[in-house]
C-alpha cells in the first residue's frame, strides 16, 4: 500500500471528491480543502469511516492569494510533509467573449490560472523546503488548441496550467516531480448540464481511476482515459481548426 499525504484543491465535489477517496483507498492520508466546507467535512468523515485514514479539511478560496500559502503552510505543519499537490480547483463558466459576460470569463480566469499559480507557488514552497515532492496539475484536454465560444477562455487557463508543468520540468527542481493530466470528457459536477449524449463520456469513477493510475505512475504527461483520448490528443495537435472543432 501507498504511503504519505496528498493535498487536495477543490476537493468537495467532483473529480477532486472521487480523486480523494481513490487516493484514501490506496492508502494515503488527506488534506483536503475546497469553498465548501460542509460538504468537504461530510467527505472526509466519509473516507475515515471506509478507509481509517487520516484526513484533515480546510477552507479555501484559491483566489485568495494570501490564504493560499497559509492553508497549504498549516497542513505540512500539521502532517509534517506533504508529498503530492494536486492543483484541482477550476470553474468552467464562460461565454463568447465580446457578448457581455466578461464577469464570467473573468472568474474562470481567476480560479484556473491565477489560483492554479498560487497554489503552486505555495507547493513549491514546501517542496523545495523539503527537498522533494510530487506536484500535480489538472489541465483538460480543451488546452491542446484554441476553443470556441464558451469554451474559449477556460481552453486558455487550462492551456496556461499545462505551461506552469512545463516550465517547472524545465527548471529541473531537485526531487520536484510534475505531472500534468489531461481530462477527456469525465462526468461532473462542472459538466453535469451537459447532454448524457455526448460522445466518449465516462463516469467520474471511471475517469477518476484512470487520473489516478496516471498521477501514480508519476507520468510527465497523460492524457486520461487514454481510449480514445491518446489518439484524439495526437489529432487536435495537427489537424486543421475547422476539424478540431468536430472532434470537441
Amino acid at each position: 500500500m501507498s504511503t504519505g499525504t496528498v493535498l487536495v484543491t477543490g476537493a468537495s465535489a467532483g473529480l477532486g471528491a472521487e480523486m480523494a477517496r481513490q487516493f484514501a483507498a490506496l492508502g494515503y492520508d488527506l488534506a483536503l480543502c475546497a469553498r465548501r466546507t460542509e460538504r468537504l467535512d461530510a467527505l472526509a468523515e466519509e473516507i475515515r469511516t471506509t478507509t481509517g485514514r487520516r484526513v484533515e479539511t480546510a477552507a479555501l478560496d484559491v483566489t485568495d492569494a494570501d490564504a493560499v500559502p497559509a492553508v497549504f503552510a498549516r497542513f505540512a505543519e500539521a502532517f509534517g510533509t506533504i508529498d503530492r499537490v494536486v492543483v484541482n480547483a477550476g470553474l468552467g463558466k464562460g461565454a463568447p467573449l465580446g457578448t457581455g459576460r466578461a464577469d464570467a470569463n473573468r472568474e474562470t480566469a481567476m480560479t484556473n490560472f491565477v489560483g492554479a499559480l498560487a497554489q503552486t507557488e505555495a507547493a513549491l514552497e514546501i517542496f523545495r523546503r523539503q527537498r522533494r515532492g510530487h506536484l500535480v496539475l489538472i489541465s483538460s484536454m480543451s488546452a491542446l488548441r484554441g476553443m470556441r465560444r464558451s469554451m474559449t477562455t477556460y481552453a486558455a487557463t487550462k492551456a496556461g496550467v499545462a505551461a506552469i508543468a512545463e516550465g517547472l520540468r524545465s527548471e529541473s527542481v531537485p526531487g520536484l516531480d510534475v505531472s500534468v493530466v489531461y481530462p477527456g470528457y469525465i462526468r461532473s459536477e462542472m459538466n453535469e448540464h451537459v447532454q448524457q449524449r455526448t460522445r466518449f463520456m465516462v463516469d467520474t469513477p471511471t475517469g477518476v481511476r484512470a487520473m489516478v493510475r496516471a498521477i501514480e505512475a508519476r507520468r510527465a504527461k497523460a492524457y486520461v482515459p487514454a481510449w480514445p483520448w491518446v489518439p484524439i490528443g495526437v489529432a487536435m495537435r495537427v489537424l486543421p481548426l475547422s476539424v478540431v472543432r468536430r472532434l470537441t
